[in-house]
């Protein structure tokens, strides 16, 4: 498995070796050593698996505050998504900024999204299918969102349309309005 650094430090993109042959294809998505070797020792706990009916879904952008903040290990099983993270760790030099990539069953590609950043994903085909591990458990109490369209960030969604939207998600504060206990190089 390749770890692909992003503009985001901590933010990487995994890209599975893919073993074919006449049956099929074999790949592993997670590997504790590997993981290791990458500097990245995640104990994950919990794996989360979504669908979405429509092209032009939007889920996010979520995160959970410290000390309940999940890293994610995020991958589109069925159909394409467009997965970002936005980095919401005060005092960061990329404070606001995010990073995006399409993720998709043919492309196999991961997003790791460390503690300190937001997730979100729309959908650029119907039926969509992601699947997604945590190294932490979902706390209600803790579940924070930004408005997928913040003009501060500024997400450049490679979809055009109205995005279909959770009540939650649709009424989710702007960054600048929304409780964040993130800060940069502290150990979340």
């Amino acid at each position: 498995m390749n770890f692909l650094e992003t503009k985001l430090s901590g933010v990487y993109i995994l890209e599975p070796t893919v073993h074919g042959d006449h049956r099929g294809w074999f790949m592993e998505t997670h590997s504790n050593e590997q993981f290791k070797e990458a500097g990245l020792g995640l104990a994950f706990v919990q794996e989360n698996h979504s669908f979405s009916a429509s092209k032009g879904t939007l889920r996010g952008l979520h995160y959970q505050l410290s000390p309940k903040a999940q890293t994610k290990l995020v991958r589109c099983t069925k159909g394409a998504i467009y997965d970002v993270a936005v980095d919401i760790r005060k005092g960061s030099p990329t404070f606001g900024d995010w990073f995006g990539l399409e993720l998709s069953a043919e492309n196999k590609k991961q997003l790791l999204v460390p503690k300190g950043f937001a997730h979100g994903f729309m959908t650029i085909t119907d039926d969509v299918e992601v699947q997604y591990k945590v190294d932490e458990l979902y706390s209600p109490e803790n579940d924070r969102g930004i408005i997928w369209n913040d003009p501060e960030i500024g997400i450049e969604w490679p979809i055009d349309i109205k995005p279909i939207l959770s009540q939650k998600d649709e009424k989710a504060p702007l960054l600048e309005d929304t409780e964040n206990n993130f800060a940069f190089g502290e150990e979340v």
